[in-house]
């Protein structure tokens, strides 16, 4: 159902005019708007995660479940655990000079949040920031991906009927539509997708000065040190790259791996995968590529890579279909696209190291990742990398998990984006942190006040030396 442009204003209006006359919902409001989203997401998981299957052609319904219904869940349990504490007025230092007063911070919802959400995870990525938005006392209008239409469509009704109009709606329609949603003054705007709208995004709020947060992408490295156990880590990585058929945001997306490790490496990954994935085509475990322009879009890479001199691993045979068998590349360069660009999908480009150095400037001669991944057991090596580089998260011995810790915060950097949220992280982004100063009774402004004396110059001095 594609919703009329005429309808994103109106609910925009009737949603702000609920905040007005409920800027700041007690808590009681607001674990209720808790318990109802996941008691919705209780009630419609299994539609849930037929839509999505339905709208990808193969996707496991195991996987979506441990990907994207149970992070949700896991947030909702941690904000309702954490949301009184996060509720408090903070005291803060206040300056001697200026005591018996007190400093506080009070937290205050910024109004309506607006929620572009992606359709590689179309549940995750627009039911998590949600879940912050509303333990931080905000209402939510969501714009899902027309790229998962089913998804979009049960979402729609799900929240319909669990939430009035004022508090959550969610809006649904092609790029047009999202295109006037980001236009729109909101009190705050986070999408999530690609680092080229991600530009576009932030050029539309800029207009209205609508903050925005932009969880974007890039190409995220993993970096295997020469203390790596290959045996003992790999299908980590693996799972890591072929999890949703590589099409996640924090997903490997090269590899710099030691030049006396290339051999066993690319063994022990194939290995791995054939391990995960006994076959792909035909698996129901291993997810398809979402469209055929995207299939279209991971074949060409391959092809660029195979015609500037790649060499190109196949793990098994493609009949065409979108559920793409993983390709590894080696002998790869600069000028490939696929060092270029974001992947998003199961292809890994390998790129052999002589020395931590030269990784680590290979990183960082690159836009700054979403990710990072390192595999070893040298800590020096470890704390080395992590010192030198910038990213917006980090697993090391693994992938991906970073993403799930409620006590971290999720977000990129520079180009993979701005601003993060996930548990406390969250519920301050999308809270106004107010700083108040409460004067005493007494206080000691008046020995300062005009005319400024001799006696008042030489408190001056004193203060100046004292600070």
């Amino acid at each position: 159902m594609q919703t009329p442009e005429s309808d994103l204003s109106r609910l925009l209006a009737l949603q702000r005019q609920a905040h007005a006359a409920d800027p700041a919902p007690r808590e009681a409001t607001r674990r209720d708007r808790l318990q109802r989203l996941g008691a919705l997401l209780d009630q419609h998981a299994e539609a849930f995660t037929a839509q999505i299957g339905q709208d990808f052609g193969t996707r496991a319904a195991a996987e979506i479940t441990l990907t994207e219904i149970v992070p949700v869940r896991s947030a909702i349990r941690h904000a309702r655990q954490h949301l009184r504490a996060w509720m408090h007025p903070r005291q803060v230092a206040t300056g001697w000079m200026f005591l018996p007063g007190r400093s506080l911070l009070l937290r205050q919802p910024l109004g309506v949040v607006g929620i572009v959400s992606p359709w590689n995870y179309p549940l995750l990525l627009a039911l998590s920031p949600l879940v912050d938005v509303l333990a931080a006392g905000n209402r939510a209008l969501l714009k899902p991906s027309e790229l998962t239409p089913r998804f979009a469509e049960g979402l729609r009704l799900a929240v319909a009927e669990f939430f009035s109009a004022d508090e959550v709606a969610v809006l649904t329609g092609d790029a047009a539509l999202g295109q006037a949603f980001c236009a729109q003054p909101f009190d705050h705007l986070v999408f999530t997708g690609s680092t080229a709208v991600g530009r576009l995004v932030a050029q539309a709020a800029a207009k209205n000065l609508t903050p925005v947060t932009l969880e974007l992408g890039g190409k995220s490295p993993v970096l295997v040190d020469t203390s790596c156990d290959l045996g003992k880590t790999l299908d980590r990585l693996a799972w890591g790259k072929l999890i949703n058929a590589g099409q996640t945001c924090i997903a490997p997306d090269y590899a710099l791996v030691p030049r006396p490790m290339l051999g066993a490496f690319v063994k022990a990954l194939r290995a791995s995968m054939l391990r995960l994935y006994p076959r792909f085509q035909g698996n129901p475990d291993y997810t398809s590529i979402a469209s055929d322009r995207h299939w279209a879009r991971l074949q060409a890479l391959v092809a660029d890579a195979r015609a500037q001199g790649a060499t190109v691993v196949e793990l098994e045979p493609s009949n065409g279909s979108r559920q793409m068998p993983p390709v590894l590349l080696l002998d790869v360069h600069d000028g490939m696209r696929v060092l270029q660009e974001e992947i998003f999908g199961p292809v890994l480009p390998i790129v052999p190291y002589d020395t931590l150095e030269e990784a680590i400037a290979f990183i960082n001669a690159r836009d700054k990742p979403l990710a990072l991944y390192w595999f070893g057991r040298n800590t020096a090596h470890r704390d080395q990398v992590l010192a030198q580089t910038q990213s917006g998260g980090v697993s090391t011995n693994d992938t991906l998990v970073h993403l799930a810790q409620d006590g971290l915060p999720f977000g990129g950097v520079g180009p993979s984006g701005q601003g993060h949220y996930h548990g406390e992280w969250g519920f301050r982004r999308f809270s106004h942190e107010k700083p108040v100063f409460q004067q005493s009774r007494w206080s000691g402004g008046g020995l300062v006040y005009p005319p400024y004396t001799p006696r008042i110059q030489k408190l001056l001095r004193w203060l100046g030396r004292r600070h």
